[in-house]
C-alpha cells in the first residue's frame, strides 16, 4: 500500500487577496477596497488541502522559505491534515508572495515577483514523490516545471513506479515553453487540465474539442479543458463530455481549478467513472468560488455530493 494517495508538486505561496479594489484614488497615495485578507496558496496548497477535505491521504513536495511567510503556510497545511514531511525549507530563498485582485465578478490578476523563480528541483526527491497513488504536476509551465528535463524527469519517475500522473497548466511568466518543448513528456501525462486561457495559449485554437484534439495529438491519454462558468470539456481516444458548470453565485475564483483538480483525482481513485469525477470536480470549482480564498468554502466530500444531487 502506497505511503499516499495524492502527492501535490508545485508552487506554495502567501496569497495577499484584495477584492473590490477601486483603481480610482482616494488620495494621493492611497486606495480603498472592499476586503483584503491573507491566505496560505499556490495550486499545491489548495489541491492538497481540499485533496484531505476530500478523505484523501494527501501530501505537499514543495519549496518554503525559512521566513514568517513560510511558517504560515507550512501551518495551515498541518492544521487542514496535509503531510508537511516533505517540505523543503532551504536557507536564502524567501517564500513567494503574491498580490491577487478580484473583480466583483470573481475574476482575478495576480502580481507575482522574483521570489517565483525559485531554484526547486524535484527530481531529485523521486522516492518520495513516487510513494503514492496519483501525482499533481500543479503548474506545468511554470517553476519549476518550466524547464524540460525537470519535467521529464519527475513524470518518468512516476510513471516507472506505476503511478497516476495528472497535470494543472498554467501561462508562462519568466520562462517561456511549448508544447514541442515538452514532446517527449507529454504522452507519459494521463490527465492535463487547462483553462480554457492556457489551452488557447498553447494549441492555438479557440474551440475546446479542438484545443483537446492538440493535446491528444501530442500523446496525452486524457484532456480535460476547465470552461469556467461554461463547465469543462473532457476527450480522450475513445470519448468526449461537455459537462455543465453548476449554478452558483460567484464570490471568488481563486483556487477553483485546484479544487477542481483534487476532486477529478480523488474520485478517479475511488474507481468513480470519467463523467461521474468530472461532475464531482465541477461542484468542487463551484463550491470553491461561492467565498474569498481558496480554502474557505469547500468542507467535505458530502456537501459536494448534496450539491450534485440537489442540481441533477
Amino acid at each position: 500500500m502506497s505511503r499516499h494517495d495524492i502527492v501535490f508538486i508545485g508552487t506554495a505561496i502567501l496569497d495577499s487577496v484584495i477584492k473590490g479594489f477601486d483603481p480610482e484614488p482616494v488620495s494621493a497615495a492611497g486606495f480603498t477596497a472592499e476586503s483584503g485578507s491573507i491566505n496560505a496558496g499556490g495550486e499545491a496548497v489548495n489541491g492538497s488541502i481540499a485533496a484531505v477535505k476530500l478523505g484523501m491521504k494527501s501530501a505537499i513536495l514543495c519549496f518554503l522559505g525559512k521566513d514568517q511567510a513560510g511558517d504560515l503556510i507550512a501551518g495551515e497545511l498541518a492544521r487542514r491534515g496535509v503531510d508537511t514531511g516533505l517540505i523543503v525549507r532551504p536557507e536564502g530563498h524567501p517564500t513567494p508572495v503574491t498580490t491577487i485582485f478580484v473583480a466583483p465578478d470573481g475574476n482575478r490578476r495576480s502580481i507575482t515577483n522574483s521570489a517565483h523563480r525559485y531554484n526547486f528541483h524535484p527530481e531529485q526527491y523521486a522516492d518520495v514523490f513516487t510513494d503514492t497513488e496519483a501525482l499533481v504536476i500543479g503548474s506545468l509551465f511554470r517553476a519549476p516545471f518550466n524547464d524540460p528535463a525537470v519535467i521529464k524527469a519527475v513524470i518518468t519517475a512516476a510513471r516507472d513506479k506505476g503511478v497516476l500522473v495528472f497535470a494543472d497548466t498554467k501561462l508562462p511568466n519568466f520562462v517561456r515553453l511549448s508544447l514541442d518543448d515538452i514532446a517527449d513528456s507529454l504522452p507519459l501525462i494521463d490527465y492535463i487540465t487547462p483553462n480554457e486561457d492556457e489551452a488557447r495559449y498553447y494549441t492555438g485554437e479557440e474551440d475546446p474539442e479542438k484545443m483537446a484534439d492538440v493535446f491528444l495529438s501530442k500523446g496525452v491519454r486524457n484532456v480535460v479543458i476547465k470552461l469556467g462558468a461554461r463547465g469543462c470539456f473532457f476527450k480522450n481516444s475513445e470519448r468526449s463530455i461537455m459537462m455543465p458548470a453548476h449554478s452558483i453565485n460567484t464570490v471568488d475564483a481563486t483556487g477553483a481549478g485546484d479544487n477542481f483538480m483534487a476532486g477529478l483525482v480523488s474520485e478517479l481513485l475511488r474507481g468513480s467513472s470519467v463523467e461521474d469525477a468530472l461532475r464531482f470536480a465541477n461542484g468542487c470549482g463551484a463550491i470553491c468560488a461561492t467565498a474569498v480564498g481558496t480554502g474557505t468554502a469547500l468542507r467535505d466530500r458530502d456537501q459536494v455530493l448534496q450539491m450534485i444531487n440537489k442540481q441533477v
